[in-house]
């Protein structure tokens, strides 16, 4: 069934408006819903709406709402937050994606010391604003129940001093003594998860010590030297499914 995405205050007693230009046009060209179509809609809750096409308009549509009563929510074990090092290229976008797919609930773009992209005020909102766009439509095509926050791009030093929130945080590294992930998370029933993921050539001594000090764990995940890209699917693949297994 087709899936579309309303904001809570769109959604009343028994109606759901979707004005946003976008959804309407992928509603109206690329599902082409018809009137009496059922449709799934989300909202930022995590409420899900079986509903049917009631109205298309020129720049709005309006859904009944089949059973207001009921809305469907699939709370998640444990959340997760991926703050991530901007790699060169567009590969950031394939990590927008892919951490989407996977059930990321908080994405945050980072710069650390040994980035190599640096990415200026006006850059790094309109790289922000496509990035919100590939979560979205990543978010409908797994048939998520929430979108990912995806958050302003941040130093290393803003992201550590906004760390007390997370139970349980989780530094990927090549240097430094290092735990087994699988043993990290034996040992923790965590609820919120903050991992940091370095870019190429790794973390500076400087940065490490200072996440340490807020209580990041360096943790191993493997022998292999992963791309940054792949190390952030890797790790929150594996978070993901051991939680959700245990």
């Amino acid at each position: 069934m087709h899936r579309l995405y309303s904001p809570s205050k769109n959604i009343s007693s028994n109606k759901i408006i979707i004005d946003n230009k976008d959804q309407v046009h992928h509603a109206k060209n690329v599902l082409r819903l018809k009137i009496d179509e059922e449709v799934i809609i989300f909202d930022e809750k995590g409420n899900e709406y079986r509903s049917i096409l009631e109205k298309s308009l020129p720049k709005s549509m309006i859904f009944k709402i089949k059973d207001e009563k009921n809305p469907i929510l699939r709370p998640s074990k444990v959340k997760i937050t991926v703050a991530c090092a901007i790699p060169k290229g567009s590969r950031m976008d394939e990590i927008i994606d892919k951490l989407t797919q996977l059930g990321a609930d908080r994405i945050i773009p980072l710069e650390t010391e040994r980035v190599i992209v640096k990415l200026d005020k006006h850059k790094g909102i309109l790289r922000q604003e496509r990035w919100k766009k590939i979560a979205f439509n990543a978010s409908l095509q797994s048939q998520r129940n929430t979108l990912p926050r995806l958050e302003p791009i941040k130093n290393i030093k803003e992201l550590l001093s906004d760390a007390g929130s997370f139970d349980l945080k989780l530094i990927p590294t090549l240097i430094e003594e290092r735990k087994p992930l699988k043993e990290i998370l034996e040992k923790s029933k965590p609820r919120n998860i903050l991992v940091i993921i370095g870019p190429e050539g790794d973390f500076t001594p400087g940065e490490l010590i200072s996440a340490k000090k807020m209580g990041c764990i360096p943790v191993s995940l493997g022998d292999l030297v992963l791309r940054v890209e792949t190390a952030a699917v890797a790790v929150v693949s594996f978070i993901r499914l051991y939680y959700e297994n245990s």
